[in-house]
């Protein structure tokens, strides 16, 4: 075969291998995510060779999404590392062939502390899976490679199996997008799940005015605040109208006297606005197609709640 054909042939190996495991997903799988859920610790991940390195991405997605988890490699374990369960904990083992030595030396120490013992195996005969509380079933027909032995559909299943459980346990504990955010504060997801509260300028620091203010006022509470806009508001602290460093430049070259007029009679009516719980790249798109540098945050009533500015957006490095 060519290099074509191999690449095609992994991939269809190792895709027939979830194809298979999706109808050994049945109430074993149930008993695993209701074990995790009532964990009242951590979940500990162990495994050997190329099963600890699918292990420990398990324990990072289990992290990452309310599950709190950590890898501990079973060599590590019986020189001391073990003393890192504790008795709320729970384990979770990998092993293709449900026989690999420095897992199956841990179950003892495991079944002495009356910890609960989860395993992802190849094997339903083998020692780890009859020891265990619960045994998933992670046998593939066949590995990817032509001499049958490289771990890959069986790395492969496992680890769709370990999303599968990270999902589970995700769902049942309602982890939402700002759960997520919470978690991801950094890098490009935290900063696609920014909300606009999270950047918005409030409070004290709103450009805020009256209609029935002097605009020579209007003037000076531009340029306390420096965001280059004043926020209009009615009597109830509802949005109706904004003025903008660029209104300023159209009403003096209209002849407008600032020193007769009220933010009122200068505001424009109407201005853009934006909800608080609505994403930070929508604002950016809003901001990008009406070509403008601020917009007023609001709830449904038009209660004005906060002020976002693009410079706001460009300290995220979002642009």
């Amino acid at each position: 075969m060519n290099a074509i054909e191999i690449g095609r042939n992994v991939l269809e190996t190792e895709a027939n291998a979830i194809q298979q495991a999706v109808s050994r997903i049945d109430h074993t799988f149930e008993q695993a995510v209701d074990l995790l859920f009532a964990t009242r610790g951590r979940l500990v991940v162990t495994g050997m060779g190329k099963s600890g390195l699918i292990g420990r991405k398990i324990a990072a997605t289990m992290t990452s999404t309310g599950t709190p988890a950590i890898f501990l490699h079973p060599a590590e374990a019986v020189h001391g590392d073990i003393g890192i369960i504790l008795p709320d904990d729970t384990v979770l083992a990998l092993s293709t062939s449900g026989e690999t030595e420095e897992v199956v030396r841990l179950i003892s120490t495991i079944k002495r502390m009356g910890i609960c013992l989860i395993s992802l195996v190849g094997c339903l005969e083998s020692t780890l899976a009859r020891q265990s509380d619960v045994a998933l079933d992670c046998r593939v027909a066949a590995e990817a490679c032509p001499i049958g032995l490289v771990p890959s559909a069986s790395t492969t299943l496992s680890l769709a199996v370990g999303d599968a459980l990270s999902i589970a346990l995700m769902t049942r504990r309602g982890f939402s997008a700002e759960d997520f955010r919470f978690y991801h504060p950094a890098g490009s997801i935290g900063k696609k799940l920014l909300k606009v509260r999270h950047l918005m300028h409030s409070g004290d620091q709103l450009p805020a005015t009256c209609e029935s203010t002097p605009m020579h006022r209007v003037l000076e509470v531009m340029d306390e605040k420096k965001f280059g806009v004043a926020m209009v508001v009615d009597d109830q602290g509802r949005l109706t109208g904004i003025i903008t460093d660029g209104d300023l430049r159209r009403l003096l070259l209209r002849g407008v006297d600032f020193r007769q007029a009220t933010a009122g009679d200068c505001m424009k009516a109407n201005p853009q606005t934006i909800g608080p719980d609505r994403l930070a790249v929508e604002a950016l798109r809003v901001l990008e197609e009406r070509a403008i540098t601020s917009l007023a945050v609001t709830d449904d009533r038009k209660q004005l709640l906060g002020l976002l500015h693009l410079h706001d957006l460009w300290r995220t490095e979002m642009i």
